[in-house]
Formats: C-alpha cells, sequence, structure tokens
C-alpha cells in the first residue's frame, strides 16, 4: 500500500518467520513484539505505547574484570532476537576500537530488548557496564537508570575485588540483585564454592544463585526469567510531567549531541519544546528513539523506558551528564543526578605541535562528553606550551583515554608522568612525619580466599601496584581501592636535569626514604629510553642543589681521523681536539629529545624489561 501526504500506515507484527538476508529486521522473533508505525515520510518508527511501566525492567550486568560480562550480554541480545544468532557474535555491546583491541570494556552500552514471558510482551532495557576498578564511574552512573542488577560471578575465580565494590554500589542503590554464576563449563569451575561465597560475603541465599555458561547459552534463558520475577519495574507515571535523567552523551558531527535518557515521568516525542535544568537552555526535539544496539527511532519514549535524544544541541557544554530535562513551562525538580567522580591520577597533556592546540581543545571537549568522570584544567609549560591538566581515576584509565584520542581523533599528544594530589605543609621546604601501608582488615571469605584491607599512600599503588600484585599472585590476587583522605608524610621534591637542564615533566613527588633508590631508577630508565645523540648528554637526579643520581648517556663516535693515512701526528691531534671542542659547544646548545611515550615508560619496575 502506497502513503500520500499525511496518511499513514499503522499494522501489528503478530508472528512471522525470519526475513530474508538484506531484509529490515524487527526487535524480536516472538509474538507481539513490537508495533511499527510508518510517518508522512514513509521512515519506519517503533510505537513504544505498548509497553507500559508494568512491562518494563531496567536493569544492569555488573562483574569484576573478565567474568563475563559481554558475553551474557551477546547472549541476552541473540535469544531475545535482537541480533541474528551467529558465531560472529562477541563484544557486541563493545564498540569502541580501544575495547576491542584491549578486549575488555571501557563504556557502558545500553540495548532495549523485546521478550515474550507467560503470554506477556515486556520491554527489557539492558545496561552492559566495565569491571575495571579505574571505570566503575561508569558503573554508578548506569545504575541510577536501573531498578537492578545481574552480578556476574566467575566459577572458577569467585568473588574478586571489583565483584566486592560493584555489589556495593548496587546495594547502596538500593537495586535488586541477581546473583549468577557463570562459566560453570570450565575444567575446574566449582560453583558450589562460589555459592558459598555469596552466601557469606552478601548474604544472598544459595537457591537464587542462577548457574549459566554464557559462551555456550546454557541456563541463559532463566536469568531473563529471573529479570522479570525479581526485578521491579520503575516507579513512575506516563501522566506526570516529563522528567528525563541524561546518564550519558555522545557527539555526532553531524547531528550534534546524542544524549542517553532515563524518562523518570511523562513522554517525550519530536516537536516537544525541552528545557535543561542546568543550563536553563531551551530546545526542540528532533528525534527520540532506544537502542537495538543501533539508534531506533521511535515516535515517542514513555515514562519508565531508556532511549536516547537528539535536540540541537550543538555544543558539547550544553550537555551536562546527571542533568535534568523537562517540558517548557512544566518545570519539576530536578533529580540527584550523580556524585563527581574523584580523580586519582593527574598528568599534563600538550599537543606535539602548538599550531594543533585548538584541534585537541575540540577533541578534549567531545571524548569528556563521553567520559565525564575525566577532570580538565588549562595548564602551560615552559617547556611544552599550552596544555591541560587532567584528572583521571587510574592508570589504565588514562591510557585508555589517550589511546581514544588518537584512534577516534586522530590527535597525537605528549602525556607528562603521572601524579597525585598532595596538600603540603610547607616548613623548611619538607613535608612532615613518615608512615607506611597500616593494616585495617581481614577476612577469610573461605578455606581458599582472603579479603585484606590496608591504609595505603596512594602514590605506592598508582603506577604499577597492580601489575606487581598480579605478577606475584600468578594472577590470582586483585584489588580495589578508594579515596581514603590525606596523611601527613616526609615528602620532597626531586628533579630531573638533562645537561644540567631541569626537565619540569619529569619532576616528581617521593618519598624520603626511598629518594636514592627512585632517583637512581628514573636515570637508569631514561638513559634506555632517549636515542643518543651526537653529544654527551648527563642525566640527573637532584633534590635542592644536591646531585643523588647520574647515568651517562654516550654520544655517537664519529671516526673523524679516518681519512689521514700517515703524515703528521699534529694533524691528528688537531682533528680531534676541533672535534671535542664541537662536541663540546653542542652539548651546551643542543637539544635533549625526550620521546613522548617516555614520561610513561620511566616509571614502569625493572621486572618489567
Amino acid at each position: 500500500m502506497a502513503l500520500a501526504g499525511r496518511t499513514a500506515l499503522r499494522w501489528a507484527r503478530l508472528w512471522s518467520p525470519r526475513p530474508a538476508a538484506g531484509a529490515l529486521r524487527l526487535p524480536s522473533w516472538r509474538p507481539a513484539a513490537c508495533v511499527r508505525l510508518y510517518g508522512s515520510r514513509g521512515e519506519e518508527k517503533l510505537d513504544m505505547s505498548m509497553y507500559p511501566v508494568e512491562s518494563i525492567r531496567n536493569f544492569s550486568i555488573i562483574a569484576h574484570v573478565d567474568h563475563g560480562k559481554s558475553t551474557l550480554a551477546d547472549r541476552l541480545l541473540e535469544i531475545t532476537g535482537t541480533i541474528a544468532k551467529t558465531g560472529c557474535n562477541k563484544q557486541v555491546l563493545d564498540k569502541l576500537q580501544v575495547e576491542r583491541e584491549r578486549g575488555i570494556t571501557v563504556k557502558a552500552q545500553s540495548a532495549s530488548l523485546f521478550y515474550n514471558h507467560n503470554e506477556v510482551n515486556y520491554l527489557l532495557n539492558l545496561i552492559d557496564t566495565p569491571g575495571h576498578v579505574d571505570f566503575s564511574y561508569e558503573v554508578s552512573r548506569s545504575l541510577s537508570a536501573c531498578q537492578g542488577v545481574i552480578l556476574v560471578v566467575d566459577a572458577n575465580e569467585g568473588i574478586q575485588a571489583q565483584t566486592v565494590a560493584n555489589f556495593y554500589l548496587a546495594f547502596e542503590a538500593q537495586l535488586a540483585i541477581i546473583p549468577v554464576i557463570n562459566k560453570i563449563d570450565l575444567k575446574n569451575a566449582d560453583p558450589e564454592r562460589v555459592e558459598k561465597q555469596i552466601e557469606k560475603l552478601f548474604d544472598i541465599p544459595v537457591d537464587e544463585c542462577v548457574r549459566i555458561s554464557a559462551k555456550r547459552g546454557t541456563n541463559v534463558e532463566k536469568v531473563l526469567q529471573k529479570v522479570i520475577e525479581k526485578i521491579p519495574p520503575p516507579h513512575c507515571n506516563t501522566a506526570d510531567p516529563l522528567k528525563a535523567l541524561v546518564f550519558d552523551s555522545t557527539f555526532d558531527h553531524y547531528r550534534g549531541v546524542i544524549a542517553n535518557i532515563a524518562l523518570f515521568g511523562g513522554e517525550i516525542e519530536k516537536g516537544h519544546k525541552i528545557v535543561s535544568a542546568h543550563t536553563k537552555k531551551r530546545y526542540e526535539v528532533n528525534e527520540v528513539g532506544i537502542l537495538t544496539p543501533n539508534e531506533q527511532p521511535t515516535h515517542k519514549l514513555y515514562a519508565g523506558q531508556v532511549g536516547y535524544l537528539i535536540a540541537g544541541m550543538k555544543e558539547v557544554t550544553e550537555a551536562q551528564i546527571g542533568d535534568t530535562l523537562f517540558l517548557y513551562k512544566q518545570p519539576v525538580e530536578p533529580l540527584p543526578g550523580f556524585k563527581s567522580a574523584k580523580p586519582m591520577v593527574f598528568a599534563g597533556m600538550y599537543p606535539v605541535d602548538q599550531t594543533e592546540y585548538n584541534n585537541l581543545k575540540s577533541a578534549l571537549e567531545r571524548l569528556t562528553l563521553n567520559d565525564s568522570s575525566v577532570n580538565v584544567h588549562r595548564d602551560n609549560s615552559l617547556a611544552l606550551g599550552a596544555g591541560w591538566r587532567l584528572g583521571f581515576l587510574g592508570l589504565l584509565h588514562m591510557e585508555v583515554f589517550n589511546q581514544r584520542l588518537e584512534q577516534e581523533y586522530n590527535m597525537s599528544v605528549i602525556l607528562t608522568a603521572p601524579t597525585v594530589p598532595y596538600k603540603a605543609v610547607l616548613s623548611s621546604a619538607k613535608l612532615i612525619k613518615d608512615r607506611r601501608a597500616v593494616q585495617k582488615d581481614m577476612l577469610y571469605i573461605d578455606e581458599h580466599r582472603v579479603m585484606l584491607k590496608y591504609l595505603f599512600p596512594l602514590n605506592e599503588i598508582v603506577v604499577d601496584f597492580y601489575d606487581a600484585l598480579k605478577s606475584l599472585s600468578s594472577g590470582y590476587a586483585s584489588f580495589d581501592y578508594e579515596d581514603a583522605g590525606y596523611q601527613a608524610a616526609d615528602l620532597i621534591k626531586m628533579d630531573i636535569l638533562l645537561n644540567g637542564n631541569p626537565v619540569e615533566e619529569l619532576a616528581t613527588i617521593v618519598h624520603n626514604d626511598k629518594a636514592y633508590a627512585t632517583g637512581k631508577f628514573l636515570c637508569e630508565r631514561l638513559k634506555d629510553a632517549i636515542p643518543r645523540q651526537l653529544f654527551e648528554i648527563a642525566i640527573q637526579a637532584a633534590i635542592g642543589k644536591k646531585i643523588i643520581a647520574r647515568e651517562t648517556l654516550k654520544a655517537y663516535r664519529k671516526n673523524v681521523v679516518a681519512k689521514c693515512y700517515g703524515g703528521d701526528i699534529t694533524r691528528r691531534m688537531k682533528l680531534l681536539k676541533r672535534q671535542a671542542e664541537g662536541k663540546k659547544l653542542m652539548r651546551k646548545i643542543g637539544n635533549v629529545e625526550v620521546p613522548r611515550d617516555a614520561f610513561i615508560r620511566v616509571l614502569k619496575r625493572q621486572t618489567d624489561k
């Protein structure tokens, strides 16, 4: 049937076989999964009105890193018909190149699933979250749009650090928690032991645990049934005024800001005039829709649903994570939003070429829109020029952010050595009192696993503590950390000199007892990292005017007397003297080029070589 003028054709999908290759795929192969509408221009849109609040379930998948969250998400997408079942479905929701390369999730991704259970159609909004401690802010933001979580635990590894941390994030948010024991198909799997751990540590009965193999799809359908039975629907009403929470956002070069929203009341559609509670600016909605997991436009979004919104926001500063959107002339009380992320690691970032400053500024603004946990302040360096001081949640977070800048925005930057914040009480240019790691608690989870709590100086764990812990324990131990406030310590500033000139970006704060060892270590690493020059380079570590360590990078040797065959020896001596004077002059005026990745490499332990 052809469409003419403003007329529209409406039809309901009841049951049909899979479409042929290349045909448009609907969100589910189950009875009465969705209704589609055709607009005036013939574009196909979903009708979400058939999903009342009572049939909606919003949930996240949380777990320790590499416990199978993304694999479980793949199976849920397949079972509900959201994606075709093929052998190529691996980490479907991990869309970033850095996620594919590293094999980890660094960015929470959402998808809407259509599922029929006991002859009732349900809309399940799934959010797959990261597992590494450096991306815990992504987890906390995602939970704000949910009423429950699937807590995945590896049947072989058992409960680990981020399992505990993520559980308490969900517990404090008063969310329903469904424990799922994954990888039961592994040879060394011990689900009984893991169930006892869950019961002892989280006080969840053993009979509530679901044993699955996400890789093989074993019992995964039971997880969906548990989601419907255990997770409550959202507490909201379509009749209330519009109240939408912005919990994530991305930037599109052609459409501007794309905001991921969760509706806590009312409804929203194209043409609505909305207002930002944060900026007070007014916008007209251009498009709304859901993620399946790609963008699928809909005619409306209703209370309790999770989707995306495009409203002509051209500047990244207009889309604040945690902002509340409401209808024009229908103001509402803003939602609480999110706690600000607390940066743990700080580093300077500068363009390799200062002519790229504005391009890097634009890239940083757009990337921090997608990763709002990064703290940005303008900075200036005598050596590197104008740049920024960035705060990250950890070293991996810093490395991933830098990698995304290169891959997504083609920006090459100079990243300085990571540091942590200090509060200094100046007394003869030194801080006071020594402190070491202090044990606070020890809990035996079972006969094979123990949880230890220590109070550490942040500087002792932020760079390579996790790597050392993994190496020492053959990969079995894990750790999580949080800010415990400031403590007094005997700290001093150590400078690194290249041919007597201090390198500001390599200056660091060290404990007085470790100054000599750290200085010697940094000099040795810089000797390996800096390429040889035509002149000798002195690498020194200094505290004030006192040199505590030194390494010498020898110059390239050029045989200037090779052309002398016999003759007076004074000619040889004259050539050697001239060469020595030239090297001396070059040492005074020559520039020492430090590779931009040297700032990170010099901090790795000698055992990494």
